[in-house]
């Protein structure tokens, strides 16, 4: 009887790059993230609510998307231009993002104002959010070192050796648990 040899090892250079790409990928994507915006937050897209005031500290990037939360069966949103806004005129508007469930999502994908009206007179009651969209901000700078600040090697330690330990230690894992 012949014995097969079928060598545990040979998917372990497979395994490792996979492991490394992985913990690059994790280690070098830089961090992206948009918000979706609940409209009026736990009041929704209603009646006797200032979404201007529940708007005004907020800041809505690109990317970001609004989530109107409201009745279906009575409410929708539309937008419209400034005019429009100003005057709760919805005979006319640029976009409809209702689709009837009640649930719409309103992508802020260009850096502009936006001007959203829930039209059937309830514009009137103050159904309206006008909202200025703006690129997110660049991400941090590192603080400029001079010679009475911590050392270079303390600063690169959270990001160059902490992510290397971990990389080292799963390849080495991979390596005792395939080997």
């Amino acid at each position: 009887m012949e014995r097969v040899n079928r060598g545990c090892g040979s998917g372990l250079p497979v395994l490792m790059v996979v492991t490394l790409a992985v913990v690059l990928m994790v280690v070098l994507v830089p961090e992206v993230s948009a918000t979706r915006w609940i409209v009026g937050g736990n009041m929704g897209w209603t009646t006797n609510v200032n979404y201007t005031v529940w708007a005004k500290d907020k800041h809505f990037y690109n990317g970001d998307w609004l989530f109107f939360v409201y009745d279906r069966n009575q409410m929708n949103v539309l937008e419209v231009n400034k005019t429009d806004y100003e005057s709760c005129n919805s005979d006319h508007p640029l976009h409809n993002w209702t689709r009837g469930a009640g649930r719409d999502v309103v992508p802020l994908n260009v850096t502009r104002n936006y001007y959203l009206i829930s039209g059937k007179g309830f514009c009137f009651g103050g159904m309206k959010l006008a909202v200025h969209v703006e690129n997110p901000p660049p991400p941090p700078t590192a603080a400029s070192l001079n010679e009475n600040s911590a050392s270079p090697s303390f600063n690169l330690r959270g990001q160059y050796v902490l992510p290397a330990v971990l990389a080292i230690g799963a390849l080495w894992d991979a390596f005792v648990h395939f080997w």
